[in-house]
């Protein structure tokens, strides 16, 4: 097992900044591919940003140039840096864990999620 705490959503201004971390803990020694997802209401969940154990990382079109996904391995925890911000931004964000071990998919954790909301 693999649990998973969001911390660091809130209420920012359009323009501003937030950084989310997602603490890890359990099981993590399985835990390879880990990423950020977002849903805002009325919408399917959507990935935000994703980061392998190597460092190697990916974005959605819309983080692009303004969020930056991180991990430190040594404290188990994966960080979301998000600058400016907008209203479409707004969402509950979700840390996800891929667990994956001697070549074996395991299972897919996630955390209970983070309000970010951006005022106009």
């Amino acid at each position: 097992q693999v649990q998973l705490v969001e911390s660091g959503g809130g209420l920012v201004q359009a323009g501003g900044s937030l950084r989310l971390s997602c603490a890890a803990s359990g099981d993590i020694i399985c835990v390879s591919v880990m990423g950020w997802y977002r849903q805002a209401p009325g919408k399917d969940r959507e990935l935000v940003a994703g980061i392998t154990n190597g460092g190697s990382t990916n974005y959605a079109d819309s983080a692009k140039g303004r969020f930056t996904i991180s991990r430190d391995n040594a404290k188990n925890t994966l960080y979301l840096q998000m600058s400016s911000l907008k209203s479409e931004d707004t969402a509950v964000y979700y840390c996800k864990a891929v667990t994956s071990c001697a070549g074996l998919s395991g299972p897919i954790y996630w955390g209970q999620g983070t309000q970010v909301t951006v005022s106009s």
